[in-house]
């Protein structure tokens, strides 16, 4: 066996440092959101963190336990974001759109927070969450929500 060809198979056996998330399809009013869904702890924190684009009607749901106060901020986030914060029934409760990115070499403590209260926190890319009719007080359904 060619030393190049036992590389590649080795490196296939090897795990991922981030295996691929479930995905999760909601309905918004104006598309069919396709959404990797981020459950635990360590998912939420890596989020969409060193992604160069989003394709359209894609992106990420942040699931929490419970409906109470969650913050997130765009450290090494490389692309603008619309942030969606939906509460247990699926209502929009608010929506940061169009949310900027922060230099790589920002500090921890100046990378501004987006604060609400959600169950479910959605990041699309920047603009879509108008462009899909998603807006405070829209009641988004989901097919599987965990």
């Amino acid at each position: 066996m060619p030393y190049s060809a036992l590389v590649l198979a080795a490196a296939t056996l090897l795990p991922s440092p981030n295996p691929p998330l479930a995905v999760t399809i909601v309905d918004a009013p104006r598309a069919q959101l396709r959404l990797e869904t981020a459950t635990t702890e360590l998912e939420r924190e890596r989020g969409l963190m060193s992604r160069s684009a989003l394709a359209p009607h894609t992106g990420m749901l942040f699931v929490f336990d419970s409906d109470g106060p969650v913050s997130f901020w765009m450290k090494d986030t490389l692309v603008s974001l619309d942030m969606v914060f939906v509460s247990s029934d699926g209502t929009v409760r608010r929506v940061f759109a169009r949310v900027p990115t922060v230099a790589l070499d920002t500090p921890d403590n100046d990378i501004p927070l987006e604060s609400g209260r959600a169950r479910y926190v959605i990041e699309l890319g920047a603009g879509e969450a108008a462009r899909d009719g998603i807006v405070p007080g829209v009641r988004l359904r989901c097919a599987g929500a965990p």
